[in-house]
């Protein structure tokens, strides 16, 4: 008789108390960062907000995927929600509202996302300062990795044999300067007031020896060499901010003054993982309704599905002052200050992987 093919084990649950005990002093350091950090919040003046998770748009971004649900009313009615993939529309109503300084420092939740660096539901750091420039922010970010490594009690972050030292100051570098430096390629050429040239960015990246297909747009080009060329040159030895990022990548934040072709964001990075993103926010109701618009016309030709645009949200920003706000996934600060391998490590109820089927 011929022997049945054996069956791959089921993976030992986050429950199991061996694989608790394993797990357990990244989750004790965890609870020790995040009460350092909201020490510091409060010295700061902030005031720790606690948005909704239920959202009428999880977010308008291209490539971020939700997890929808319905709201039943007592009357049988049914409301269309999302839970939120970030509290940034919520936190800025509050902005609205008159907050001056706020955080939040709780769950967040993306579909299609699984892996060493992304979960399901994570925890999400946001915080805003009004009326501040977004190079405040900079400054932020070198505190809050200052306090992760002291609170972990590190003198280095690490992951996947890179290595940086949470207590140098950032390197800060223009997108336009990272990719004039590790990739030969003059990215404001590529760029006018109005948007960019895909033709000038392909010839570029074809010289540089980057392979694309012919039906990418210019933003697909661009991340290819971001990821191929870039990410692996920043956050070594000391993190980086990568700043100025192309305004047609940056539906949320305001123009540089200086060059509108670029726009007040930056992206924190250290040991070549991506930590933060940060914004001088936009606050221009009909600009950033042309934005976001813009945003799902593109993620309906490519998914085939949209996100409503939050009607509130935009009749906020009227009355929202002048402001600068960023995002910092905890999850992965954590693991850099522990030296942990994997998202899950750091996460006290994991959400389960599928099982095997039994028969």
């Amino acid at each position: 008789m011929q022997a049945s093919a054996s069956k791959p084990p089921a993976p030992t649950p986050w429950w199991n108390a061996d694989r608790h005990a394993d797990r357990r002093g990244f989750l004790i350091a965890r609870d020790r960062i995040k009460k350092a950090l909201r020490q510091w919040f409060e010295a700061e003046g902030f005031i720790e907000v606690e948005p909704a998770a239920l959202q009428t748009s999880p977010g308008n971004e291209v490539h971020l995927h939700a997890f929808g649900t319905d709201l039943v009313h007592p009357d049988e009615t049914r409301q269309k929600l999302y839970l939120n993939t970030s509290p940034e529309f919520a936190c800025k109503k509050l902005l609205a509202a008159g907050e001056t300084r706020i955080f939040s420092l709780q769950a967040a939740y993306r579909n299609r996302e699984r892996g060493a660096l992304h979960h399901p539901a994570f925890t999400m750091l946001e915080w805003y300062r009004a009326g501040a420039p977004y190079e405040t922010l900079m400054e932020d970010c070198a505190a809050i990795l200052r306090i992760a490594a002291d609170a972990a009690g590190r003198t280095s972050f690490s992951f996947r044999g890179r290595s940086a030292d949470p207590r140098l100051p950032p390197e800060r570098l223009s997108v336009a300067e990272a990719f004039a430096r590790y990739a030969g390629i003059d990215l404001l050429a590529t760029l006018t007031p109005d948007g960019c040239d895909r033709a000038v960015l392909a010839a570029a990246a074809r010289d540089a020896g980057i392979r694309f297909a012919d039906d990418e747009t210019w933003g697909d080009i661009f991340s290819r060499i971001l990821v191929e060329r870039i990410e692996p040159a920043i956050g070594n030895g000391a993190p980086t901010i990568l700043m100025e990022y192309p305004a047609v990548l940056a539906a949320l934040a305001r123009p540089e003054p200086r060059d509108a072709r670029v726009a007040q964001r930056f992206e924190l990075y250290a040991s070549g993982v991506e930590l933060a993103n940060a914004f001088g926010e936009l606050t221009d109701p009909a600009v950033q309704r042309a934005c976001l618009e813009a945003e799902m016309a593109e993620r309906q030709r490519i998914y085939g599905e949209r996100y409503p645009v939050d009607d509130d949200f935009i009749a906020a920003l009227a009355q929202m002052p002048p402001a600068s706000g960023a995002a910092l996934g905890f999850d992965r600060l954590v693991m850099l200050a522990t030296g942990a391998s994997h998202i899950e490590q750091v996460l006290w109820t994991p959400v389960p992987e599928p099982r095997p089927p039994t028969t």
